[in-house]
């Protein structure tokens, strides 16, 4: 993530980036060591889009300040 945005490691933490998934469970995070996008949770497919041939989970990055 820090590499997509053209930032710089600690730079992520100063501007105050967050990931926002819907619903109930926060399925991702961010590595603060590496800036990397990760799974924060385990995903099941089969529980999360048991009827739907195309299980896609959406998730907001949102970083304070201008860019």
């Amino acid at each position: 993530v820090a590499k997509d945005l053209g930032l710089q490691l600690p730079a992520l933490q100063d501007r105050g980036v967050h990931i926002i998934d819907r619903g109930r469970t926060q399925y991702f995070a961010l590595h603060e060591n590496t800036g990397h996008l990760v799974t924060a949770e385990r995903i099941d497919r089969e529980q999360l889009c048991r009827l739907v041939e195309k299980c896609v989970l959406r998730c907001e990055l949102i970083v304070e300040g201008e860019m």
